[in-house]
């Protein structure tokens, strides 16, 4: 075998939780390989999460990979991420394999999955290593979960079938850093714990100095080089783990009046999905995003989202037992704009049947009839990359049939059928000419709903929806309805050559290199 039919060379990123960081550093480390020029791709053997993005071959794969894809200059691609677990109410969790459905995984059946899951995992990874020069994997949770060693197949066993050194890291920020490092070295196997060649923390505030006597016992206590202290970066807007945490969405109070500030209120349902659908209206100047899980913390807002759903029946459930259900009614009714994604679009309908029992016993459950749309669960799901454009007036979004195309992807089960004329109709999905009617609207309460997640990437959606709110207040002018909103991607772009620069920095990039046999750094 040449040098160059050689497999790609790996290496892994592991942490000593969950939300140490690990995809934002895989992201990083993609992106500064890409600038140097080597050929890269992301990979992790499965994750769990509520927070998934569709590949362009139309598959699902969890979202982090998504960004690290664009990290490295790729199109997402269902092999980067071949297991995804979705948490479901009651169910355990839906498995998604190589981007499409393959059942559920019951509670307590995980450690009998796992042996059957495995050459799932290796076969995506063998793909890539054909393919690149580097392998950057993500492990899952901790290496140290003794409990789930055995079936792991997210952390050590992938780094050994990959002959990858491993980086482990740790969040300063959380506090225990060093315990937390040293603890896990300890209780990994002593195989395992010679596949760990350096460690890393992370989110560091403050002087680098002031840790210098700790990074020396470290050291000396664990044999492992400290390969880096990536600081604390603030703002940067990117998906940080793949699990929508809820402890990371908290309630948030509105606005003080005096702020002047527009008060966009998300709904935390609790089973939240795709919660990075909002993102970007955060980063807007004027917008105050916060979310919501009482009717007394809802007050007032300037307009309402209902976000998408993995178990939308046991949410809309939810939503009436909080008395959010009635408020969101009153609010509507009173001309505050309501906006429902995915699983949120189909709540704002008349019901949803379940005949399959695709997510609950079957039966059906009234929706809030806000929109003349029924739903109708089936086990067929759809995941599309799609793009779309108005066929009417939507105020709300402050489209017409003169906007440009939007962007966005579909992934829901279920059909929806609205009586009255769809406001959008999709014109392309994965890449093929379309005509696929969607969306709905009140024909007199600003209440819109649609499938299509990543709706405010499209500048146009962004300023349309802040300008329209602006005007219910009487303010006509402003500056974010300027037309000079970035397209998303390219926001991305910034922000990940920013997290490269740091973290360039911030690592000993010329040991990263060593451990990866190439030369640079």
């Amino acid at each position: 075998m040449t040098a160059r039919e050689k497999p790609a060379r790996c290496l892994m990123v592991q942490g000593t939780s969950s939300h140490a960081g690990k995809s934002v550093l895989v992201a990083a480390l993609c992106r500064i390989l890409r600038d140097d020029g080597v050929r890269v791709a992301p990979f992790k053997a499965w994750n769990m999460s509520l927070n998934s993005g569709v590949s362009a071959e139309g598959g699902e794969m969890g979202r982090a990979q998504v960004l690290q894809a664009q990290a490295a200059g790729l199109e997402p691609q269902t092999r980067m991420n071949p297991i995804l677990l979705k948490p479901t109410s009651g169910r355990g969790s839906q498995v998604v394999l190589e981007g499409r459905p393959a059942g559920y995984l019951e509670a307590g059946e995980r450690g009998a999955l796992w042996e059957k899951l495995l050459p799932t995992a290796l076969r995506a990874l063998r793909s890539l290593r054909r393919d690149f020069e580097v392998v950057i994997m993500e492990g899952a949770g901790s290496p140290a979960e003794i409990n789930l060693a055995e079936r792991d197949i997210a952390n050590m066993r992938m780094a050994m079938a990959a002959d990858a050194p491993v980086i482990l890291v740790g969040d300063i920020d959380r506090g225990g850093v060093f315990a937390s490092l040293v603890g896990t070295l300890e209780l990994l196997p002593w195989r395992e714990r010679r596949a760990v060649a350096g460690l890393v923390i992370n989110r560091f505030r403050g002087d680098v100095g002031l840790l210098e006597d700790g990074l020396r016992y470290l050291e000396r206590r664990t044999g492992k080089q400290v390969l880096g202290v990536v600081p604390f970066v603030r703002d940067l807007g990117l998906d940080e783990e793949d699990t929508v945490n809820l402890d990371v969405l908290p309630d948030s109070a509105p606005p003080a009046p005096g702020e002047g500030l527009l008060d966009v209120a998300v709904v935390r349902l609790p089973h939240i999905s795709n919660a990075t659908d909002f993102e970007p209206l955060s980063h807007e100047e004027g917008v105050a995003l916060r979310y919501v899980s009482s009717s007394a913390r809802l007050d007032s807002p300037d307009a309402v989202i209902l976000p998408g759903s993995k178990t939308t029946a046991s949410d809309l459930a939810w939503l009436r037992e909080s008395g959010l259900a009635a408020r969101v009614k009153r609010l509507a009714e009173s001309g505050v704009p309501v906006l429902g994604i995915c699983g949120g679009y189909q709540m704002l309908g008349e019901r949803l049947e379940d005949p399959e029992g695709v997510e609950s016993a079957p039966g059906e459950v009234p929706g809030l009839g806000l929109l003349p749309l029924v739903t109708v669960l089936t086990g067929e799901k759809s995941t599309h990359l799609v793009r779309a454009r108005a066929l009417k007036e939507i105020p709300v979004l402050g489209l017409d049939r003169e906007s440009p195309p939007i962007s966005g992807y579909e992934i829901h089960m279920g059909r929806s059928s609205f009586a009255g004329d769809p406001p959008l109709l999709i014109v392309e999905r994965d890449g093929a000419e379309a005509r696929v009617e969607e969306g709905a609207m009140h024909e007199s309460l600003p209440v819109f709903g649609c499938y299509l997640h990543g709706l405010f990437e499209n500048p146009c959606v962004r300023e349309g929806f802040i300008r329209a709110l602006w005007e219910r207040r009487g303010v006509i002018t402003r500056e974010a309805a300027s037309g000079e909103a970035p397209e998303w991607w390219v926001v991305r772009e910034e922000r990940l050559d920013r997290l490269a620069r740091v973290a360039r920095a911030s690592l000993r990039m010329e040991e990263i290199y060593r451990l990866l046999d190439m030369e640079g750094g």
